[in-house]
């Protein structure tokens, strides 16, 4: 072990916030020694700004209860910690561990109770990667290193503490966190870990939670490296793990929204996880939907199934909460919407509180590719933009053009029916029929007798049905006198 001066570290208290040092001050005054420890250190010393802060006590969850009473809540079974709650901010506090006297592990070696309380060289041998087991006090400007992490630091070199593939069996989700480290942090994974991370050592993570799995994911999807860290989940055999029925390429609307997720991290914007689910599992819910209409379901009974279906299936892996699955199939609904929206429709679709998140979601698709969004993507985000009168313009000009697009297809539909029924097709009238029956009016008697025995061999022509011994022909035809009409109003 060797003592570091916090200064020469770059560390100071003037870096950290109030919170942090509330709870060390608070642990140290009630007579426990408190370290702050993790990646909170080594975010510090590689100049970057930590999310959070971890501290490490030799007090107990139930004395550190005693330390800050209503503050704090004891979490946890497999592992119980204390989150202790300073201002806004909540601070991990964990308790020394000590090496388990009778190991309860799996069979697959997973450790299944680890609440051994110990000393703090105990409590380093435990940690898992060198990088996270410095302890920080800085209130007396120290720095603790049992294991020359400064070192793995300053060769940007992940390793971890003890033996890879024993570290890996006690908890497989170190799996999942080496390759966040590494893609983070942009740090080279030890040639002693890539050596036993196999597919097969993969198969570990199917003993573990399918909520904590959930979580880990969360935390790949938040760090702000995204479309760094998923070729790594698909090369180290992560992916199939962790995604079910998703194929290992990765398609250019997936590193799309990847790409965006990370840049809106890095922008300070807030993102909302489950989003990227809804992103990852478009394709599944595509697929399914094409087999319930193909069964003759309704269109909109056959979504609604088929978002069941693809969440039900993610959560043999991992089980993402029902708000979350509720807000992933309004995301997928959105899109039918936005598609083909009534005018009439546009203004209350505009303020629906899904809104964004489906717009976001339509316009990451046209702009990998989609052709089948129509262009409505671009047509939103200019909508969003435009004054009252210049979105009233927008929108019946929409109406014009969905009108005319409509009858264009009905126009196509009835073009190819006709196409395909030429042969049995007959026109409704017949070419001689089509002329009007009505001879013109003759100026004599003579002219029209003429006239309408013309007409009766016209009728014997086109028509075997109809001849001289016909009602209609043997119908006489009487001459007004117009002389004796009154035309106009009468007395």
């Amino acid at each position: 072990m060797q003592t570091l001066h916090a200064s020469k570290c770059g560390l100071s208290t003037a870096q950290l916030p109030s919170s942090i040092l509330d709870v060390i001050d608070s642990l140290t005054k009630a007579g426990y020694e408190a370290y702050i420890v993790g990646g909170g250190v080594r975010d510090l010393m590689l100049g970057l700004s930590p999310k959070d802060y971890d501290a490490v006590t030799d007090a107990t969850p139930a004395q550190i209860k005693e330390v800050f009473g209503r503050r704090c809540r004891i979490i946890g079974r497999r592992f119980e910690l204390a989150h202790v709650y300073s201002g806004r901010e909540l601070i991990e506090v964990a308790t020394f561990r000590a090496p388990p006297k009778k190991a309860v592990t799996s069979a697959a070696g997973m450790i299944l109770r680890d609440n051994n309380w110990g000393t703090i060289e105990q409590d380093f041998a435990r940690r898992d990667f060198s990088i996270n087991a410095m302890y920080y006090q800085p209130r007396k400007g120290e720095v603790l290193d049992f294991c020359n992490a400064v070192d793995d630091i300053k060769n940007k070199t992940l390793r971890l503490l003890g033996d890879p593939a024993l570290r890996f069996e006690e908890d497989p989700v170190r799996m999942l966190r080496t390759l966040r480290f590494a893609a983070k942090l942009n740090f080279s994974i030890d040639p002693d870990i890539l050596e036993i991370f196999t597919p097969e050592m993969t198969q570990l993570l199917r003993d573990v939670s399918p909520h904590r799995l959930y979580d880990e994911s969360q935390k790949l999807f938040t760090m702000g490296h995204l479309h760094r860290v998923m070729p790594m989940l698909i090369d180290f055999g992560i992916w199939n793990q962790l995604f079910a029925d998703l194929p290992t390429d990765i398609t250019a609307f997936i590193e799309h929204a990847a790409k965006n997720t990370d840049q809106r991290i890095q922008m300070g914007k807030t993102i909302n996880p489950a989003f990227f689910y809804a992103v990852l599992l478009w394709k599944p819910f595509l697929e399914r939907c094409e087999a319930h209409l193909a069964k003759g379901v309704a269109p909109a009974e056959a979504r609604a199934q088929a978002g069941l279906d693809v969440l039900k299936r993610q959560a043999t892996r991992t089980i993402i909460p029902r708000f979350a699955e509720t807000f992933i199939r309004e995301v997928w609904e959105m899109q039918t919407r936005l598609l083909n929206p009534k005018a009439q429709q546009i203004e209350a679709l505009s303020n629906h509180a899904r809104f964004r998140a489906g717009f976001d979601f339509l316009l990451l698709r046209e702009k990998s590719g989609d052709s089948s969004t129509l262009g409505m993507g671009v047509w939103w985000e200019a909508y969003q933009t435009m004054s009252g009168d210049e979105k009233e313009r927008a929108i019946s000009q929409y109406n014009r053009q969905r009108a005319k697009n409509r009858r264009k297809t009905v126009t196509t539909d009835v073009v190819e029916e006709l196409k395909g029924n030429t042969a049995t097709i007959e026109p409704l009238v017949k070419e001689s029929e089509s002329r009007s029956r009505r001879p013109r009016k003759s100026q004599s008697s003579s002219g029209s007798s003429q006239d309408f025995r013309g007409r009766e061999q016209r009728v014997k022509s086109n028509s075997g049905e109809i001849d001289a011994d016909h009602p209609i022909m043997k119908r006489k035809r009487v001459q007004r006198d117009l002389t004796k009409v009154v035309f106009g109003p009468t007395k």
